[in-house]
């Protein structure tokens, strides 16, 4: 069994849905009668009898879709439930699997694929994070034990914090992260100022504790690249 949040091709052993990856930009699910929440629209192709049910608010209960609401956040959900197997992927993105074990993994809502139906997703205060990257000022959380598949632009790359090595990323780089982490917003030169791509003063993530964070190689466009 590996470490919590790790990167993991296995299926899930507390679903009855079984997550695999055929190659490294689909997800099969394979399902007998259970259910999985997944990015609406992702779905391109399935054997067996599947049912695709449109949710809204992209977050468990009123909260959820209230504070996507006011952030101007766009999250659609679908639900798929059947017998046979069904395949997901979106724009040619790399998936990765996430293992949770009672724990928590705090994500990007457009990095978010696929979820088993029995963790409860929601959404956490990011403040100037999100701020910065464009996003609005809450991210993504999906809670409990069960499998989850994240995209990234390039393989992901993850990287463990401990207390004696915090982690500094780039807005633009970070996906994902699980653990006890702290979040810190700090001002300083940024990945893409090094290389002659920006100007001006650029912000960062600090990240404390002890756990994993997700990165891709490929950065997304943020407002805090470049002030």
């Amino acid at each position: 069994m590996g470490p919590v949040g790790a990167v993991c091709p296995a299926a899930s052993v507390w679903s009855v849905a079984q997550f695999r990856l055929q190659g490294s930009k689909v997800l099969a699910v394979d399902m007998a009668g259970d259910a999985v929440k997944a990015k609406n629209g992702a779905m391109v192709a399935y054997e067996g009898e599947m049912t695709f049910k449109k949710m809204t608010g992209g977050g468990d209960g009123l909260r959820g879709m209230v504070t996507r609401r006011l952030t101007g956040e766009q999250m659609e959900v679908m639900e798929v439930k059947g017998h046979g197997t069904c395949y997901f992927a979106d724009r040619a993105s790399e998936i990765s699997l996430v293992t949770l074990h009672g724990d928590t993994l705090y994500v990007e809502s457009s990095n978010l694929l696929c979820t088993d139906s029995g963790l409860r997703t929601g959404t956490s205060f990011t403040g100037l994070r999100g701020a910065s990257q464009g996003t609005g000022l809450f991210t993504t959380t999906v809670e409990g034990s069960g499998q989850a598949a994240i995209m990234s632009a390039g393989t992901a790359v993850v990287l463990r914090v401990t207390p004696n090595s915090p982690l500094q990323v780039d807005p633009g780089a970070y996906i994902a992260h699980t653990g006890k982490l702290k979040q810190h917003f700090q001002s300083g030169v940024n990945f893409r100022t090094f290389m002659g791509e920006g100007s001006g003063e650029a912000f960062q993530i600090r990240f404390e504790g002890e756990g994993l964070v997700y990165v891709q190689p490929s950065e997304r466009n943020t407002i805090g690249g470049d002030v």
